[in-house]
């Protein structure tokens, strides 16, 4: 079973920087590709950055390349999203999900939220202006 629990966000200043981090309780976590996705108040919920299972292919939106970084660490059980040069537009809560890493064919399979299995219940990344 995967149990996903994001941590990491709180107000920052634009231009600021801030690490999420995202846990998994579970046994089987290097089986997982995993994504994070950010829902921002009436808008839906969308794809901001994925890693495969070994760390071999990582995709990222046009609106965060160049200034978000994904990663993780199996040995931990962990997944990271170090997010710098923030801007007001980033705000949203950011969830981590976890897609088995066999359902991953292409890279369009990282970018869609049905792939996704298990989710996080969100942090909340608040950038002022």
């Amino acid at each position: 079973q995967v149990q996903l629990v994001e941590s990491g966000g709180r107000l920052v200043q634009a231009g600021g920087s801030l690490r999420l981090s995202c846990a998994d309780s579970g046994r089987a976590f290097s089986s997982y590709a995993m994504g994070w996705f950010r829902q921002a108040p009436g808008k839906e919920r969308e794809f901001v950055a994925a890693i495969s299972w070994n760390s071999g292919d990582r995709y990222y939106a046009d609106s965060v390349k160049g200034r978000f970084t994904i990663s993780r660490d199996n040995a931990k059980n962990t997944v990271y999203l170090q997010m710098n040069s923030l801007k007001p537009e980033d705000t949203a809560v950011y969830y981590c999900a976890a897609a088995l890493a066999f359902r991953m064919y292409g890279s369009d399979s990282y970018w869609a939220r049905d792939k996704y299995e298990y989710w996080g219940q969100g942090t909340q990344v608040t950038v002022s202006s």
